[in-house]
């Protein structure tokens, strides 16, 4: 998973800006690159990592053995359907390679987007969405029905992020690569 999908991950933060006092959340942490990326971009902040897989909470905690031993980083088994966080807690959460394995992907965004703080960002990046120019997204386009993946085209990740209560929402894509990334923010609530 690191080494698959560093290039991917590179280009989708790109898009968003990642200050360095930020508290991250990085759902579906699989083997803990994204997280130490991120540690390592938010100096002063600090990210969790969340995985339902036991594995991969083991193999995100190797991985970032050094951040955590700093107080930096802290892993959690848990699911993206019932986030252990409070209400608001994070400036900015990321999910790469995930979202489409998400369990009830409309109320899950919506459970990411009540831990998100006003103004926070939410980023799903993956590299197979449907509609994409690559044979392998044709392929897993052609069998997700019977792996359990919801794959969604550009327009529908789009409705997704809005109908889940996000504004701001672009819906990027590098259709012969078979790359996309969704972003949203939370909006700030102006109490007049």
């Amino acid at each position: 998973m690191n080494l698959s999908h560093f290039k991917l991950t590179d280009w989708g933060l790109k898009h968003i800006s990642i200050e360095n006092h930020r508290t991250i959340l990085d759902v579906g942490c699989g083997g803990g690159r994204t997280v130490s990326k991120l540690a390592a971009i938010a100096t002063q902040g600090k990210v969790y990592g969340i995985d339902y897989s036991d594995e991969s909470v083991a193999a995100t905690k190797r991985t970032n053995a050094q951040w955590i031993d700093l107080g930096r980083v802290e892993i959690r088994h848990g699911s993206v359907s019932q986030l252990p966080f409070p209400d608001g807690m994070f400036d900015i959460v990321t999910a790469v390679e995930t979202h489409f394995w998400w369990p009830n992907l409309p109320g899950d965004m919506r459970e990411v987007f009540r831990v998100l703080k006003p103004g926070g960002t939410l980023i799903c990046i993956a590299e197979i969405y449907k509609g994409a120019n690559t044979t392998a997204a044709k392929l897993v386009e052609k069998y997700a029905s019977r792996t359990g993946m919801t794959l969604l085209s550009v327009d529908e990740h789009r409705e997704l992020f809005t109908n889940a209560g996000y504004s701001n929402v672009q819906v990027i894509e590098e259709r012969d690569k078979g790359w996309i990334c969704g972003i949203g923010r939370k909006p700030i609530v102006n109490s007049d």
